[in-house]
């Protein structure tokens, strides 16, 4: 890991909101194929956000790099908000809900240290944005999402790109999913009180679990399974997060 992750401090600030914000059905507010028309200067932005953001911040992986320059973050936020898609700020959603800011997803996503051949949960699919990142990178990935309409909301979003690697699971993710375990590595968007047990025993020995810990205040922890099975838990960053439900 990178000297940043110890000694950059930073805050991802998420508007939170308690009010439910429709979600649309099986067809979104705008067609995908007119999304997809008007897409060159949000091309432009996506990988001026790469360099601006990521590169210039410390993210050095260039596969990471390389998924999110090609994932279009546009086509995973509500179309009233969809200009603000690739600026530096984690964005409301629906059903209160957010998706988290570039760094964040880029940052998270370098710390599991991803290759082709591994095994991923995710906990907290949300609109799919993190999930396709996922996709780009691992053989596997398996992703949790305990509100019904996020989780048909991130299918639909997810399914123009033909990813074949995505299991969808509808259902709260704090116990994780031990029928796929284990997992080379775990990813969690929502912040538990204190990192729960089920987790850790689903991590394979080698594994690496990103995950935001706290209430009032909320660190994120990079957490390791050596080959002999020993736990350690590394503090990286102060973040925001919205709450994980148990």
């Amino acid at each position: 890991m990178s000297d940043i992750a110890f000694s950059i401090v930073l805050k991802e600030t998420y508007r939170m909101k308690t009010d439910k914000i429709p979600v649309p059905g099986t067809v979104f507010e705008n067609n995908l194929k007119e999304r997809l028309m008007n897409s060159s200067s949000e091309d432009l932005e996506r990988q001026r956000m790469v360099r601006e953001q990521l590169e210039c911040r410390g993210i050095r992986s260039r596969m990471v790099l390389d998924a999110l320059a090609k994932v279009p973050r546009h086509l995973f936020v509500p179309a009233d908000i969809r200009h603000l898609a690739y600026t530096d700020h984690a964005l409301l959603t629906y059903c209160g809900q957010t998706i988290s800011q570039p760094f964040i997803v880029a940052k998270m996503t370098e710390m599991l240290s991803l290759e082709p051949n591994h095994r991923v949960l995710e906990i907290g699919t949300g609109t799919g944005y993190q999930t396709a990142i996922l996709a780009a990178l691992a053989g596997e990935v398996y992703t949790m999402e305990r509100i019904k309409e996020l989780h048909d909301l991130a299918r639909e979003n997810l399914s123009p790109f033909h990813y074949s690697n995505i299991h969808y699971l509808y259902g709260n993710g704090y116990n994780g999913y031990p029928d796929a375990a284990p997992y080379h590595a775990i990813i969690v968007t929502a912040a538990p009180p204190s990192i729960p047990q089920s987790l850790i025993d689903q991590l394979a020995p080698g594994g690496q679990m990103v995950i935001p810990v706290g209430t009032d205040f909320q660190i994120l922890y990079l957490v390791t399974k050596d080959a002999d099975g020993l736990i350690h838990e590394i503090p990286v960053f102060s973040v925001v997060f919205v709450p994980m439900v148990k």
